[in-house]
């Protein structure tokens, strides 16, 4: 414990030497990049969804309009993270709230 104070007191010092205006603005930036990691799942989840709706396509080809439509519905569903993910780090760059 004696090791995490010291290293809190070590940090509080560190940043303490700048002006708190460019400590948000710092960490607002690794905040949007950590944010923007949130692309990653949608992006996988959905090159996996429409390789399976391929080869249910192609193994029922009578079904195509509803596999295709459910599909889309969950790729769509998936999608919302990203975009959350996207609006949070436009916030945090452009709007930023912290910042007064």
């Amino acid at each position: 414990m004696i090791g995490d104070a010291n290293m809190v007191d070590f940090l509080l010092q560190f940043l303490g030497q700048f002006n708190g205006i460019d400590v948000i603005k710092a960490f607002s930036a690794i905040g949007a990049g950590t944010a923007m990691i949130a692309g990653v799942g949608p992006g996988i989840g959905q090159g996996f969804a429409a390789g399976k709706g391929a080869e249910a396509v192609g193994i029922r080809p009578d079904s195509q309009s509803d596999i295709i439509r459910t599909m889309l519905l969950g790729a769509a569903v998936a999608e919302t993270t990203g975009i959350y993910g996207l609006i949070v780090a436009l916030i945090l760059l452009f709007a930023n709230p912290f910042m007064g």
